[in-house]
């Protein structure tokens, strides 16, 4: 029970730092011109490359680690300055679409990443993934990384239905949310990096 605990609360932050808010207004804006097949095919696509992307730094972050020479300690606190600056850049938006010009499919670039998968949340992944002690907690990140992107899937999916009931001040109201927690996950990160590097 612990467990399952333990990766719903992962799902949860992992779905927060995947920035719903500033992907869904992505989409409403790149997608105007698009059919509901099209618009369906573009949403999965980008939440299957951020499961993706997401599994990889996952799984194999420590060795990346390794290979740089990082130490755990300094990833959170550099990790969590870059969630932090998430979160403000999060409660700073007004809801407006924005202003990414970019042709071809963009289910990849721009919505999967930076959008999806930014450098916060790519950094935060892969210290999730380098604290994992077991493979036991190895699976259940990658279950919640699934959870999370399944939802990320839902909220494109019903995207135009939910930027009809949100509007852009709805959007704005709830990116300004979503960047309150995600201030609170990076002063945790950041924190817990100090006390780590002090000791």
């Amino acid at each position: 029970m612990d467990l399952f605990g333990a990766m719903l609360g992962d799902s949860v932050k992992l779905y927060a730092l995947m920035t719903p808010p500033a992907v869904l207004s992505a989409f409403l804006g790149h997608t105007k011109k698009l059919t509901s097949r099209e618009k369906n095919v573009i949403a999965l696509k980008t939440s299957s490359a951020i499961f993706i992307i997401g599994c990889v730094l996952y799984v194999w972050g420590s060795s990346i680690f390794e290979l740089f020479g990082f130490t755990l300690d300094a990833f959170r606190i550099g990790s969590g300055v870059l969630l932090m600056l998430t979160a403000i850049s999060l409660m700073s938006d007004n809801g407006d679409d924005p202003e990414i010009h970019h042709e071809g499919d963009i289910s990849v670039v721009p919505l999967a990443i930076p959008l999806g998968m930014g450098p916060a949340s790519i950094g935060a992944v892969m210290v999730m993934g380098a604290s994992a002690k077991s493979h036991h907690d190895l699976l259940a990140g990658v279950i919640a990384l699934f959870i999370a992107a399944f939802f990320m899937y839902l909220l494109l999916r019903l995207g135009d239905v939910a930027g009809r009931a949100l509007g852009k001040t709805g959007i704005a109201i709830l990116g300004k949310l979503t960047g309150l927690l995600l201030a609170a996950i990076a002063a945790q990160v950041i924190f817990t990096g100090v006390i780590g590097f002090l000791r």
